[in-house]
């Protein structure tokens, strides 16, 4: 439950650092009260959930449930969101109005439509994440219990988690295509092809302590770097 919360918690991130500063830490922690909610209701009906992954109609041999549909639902919409934030920060044809216009439309930014677009994934992630714990377990007490911890998990990351994804450029790129990932593998599972979390979030770790690597490189330089720039300040005879 902690490991599949973390595609919540970077969508999250990445969709509040796009927001105010004063407005961030609210919608993260209503973005993760949601997901507690909607997991916890959906614990409460279970037989219900059961029911999504039963097949609705079959295009070409293949069926398709209304589980399916919600992760290919889910996937696109990821696969735009995720797309989107990657051409506006690689887009640098804008001019300076058009960029203080931007800026000042984020600043504008209305809260409630930042809390729908977490509403709708935490719906696909809450459904995923329960059909997960049903198949591990019977007893809805183990469930109850997990989901509360790994939301708890959640919330006590969610605030450095953003921050520094915020004060990390490159990071938010790195986090953006975790995005297109997870987005690709959701619509990957809802047209029937099973992908093994293992691999997925061992690949997200494994960029992950990567990019780590090439931050303490690049600090490591820019300290050489200063260094050298101090020595030459100074003058020769120092």
């Amino acid at each position: 439950e902690v490991v599949l919360g973390i595609d919540n918690l970077i969508f999250i991130s990445i969709l509040s650092n796009k927001l105010p500063p004063e407005h961030r830490q609210r919608v993260r922690r209503i973005g993760i009260s949601l997901a507690l909610i909607m997991r916890l209701g959906l614990l409460s009906m279970i037989a219900w959930i059961v029911s999504l992954t039963a097949p609705v109609f079959t295009v070409m041999d293949n069926a398709f449930s209304w589980k399916d549909m919600i992760l290919i639902a889910g996937g696109l919409f990821l696969l735009w969101k995720a797309t989107k934030e990657i051409h506006h920060s690689v887009d640098h044809s804008k001019s300076d109005d058009m960029l203080e216009k931007d800026k000042a439309e984020t600043v504008i930014s209305n809260v409630g439509s930042a809390i729908v677009q977490i509403i709708l994934l935490d719906l696909v992630f809450s459904i995923d994440s329960i059909l997960t714990a049903v198949g591990m377990t019977e007893h809805l007490p183990i469930m109850v219990v997990a989901v509360l911890v790994a939301v708890t998990v959640m919330l006590l990351a969610a605030d450095p988690l953003a921050n520094f994804i915020n004060e990390n450029p490159n990071v938010v790129m790195l986090a953006l295509g975790f995005l297109l990932m997870i987005g690709t593998v959701l619509i990957a599972e809802g047209f029937g092809a099973h992908v093994p979390k293992g691999f997925i979030y061992t690949a997200m770790a494994f960029s992950a302590a990567v990019e780590g690597l090439n931050m303490l490189s690049r600090r490591a330089a820019a300290k050489k770097q200063a260094a050298r720039d101090k020595a030459v300040t100074a003058g020769p005879g120092v």
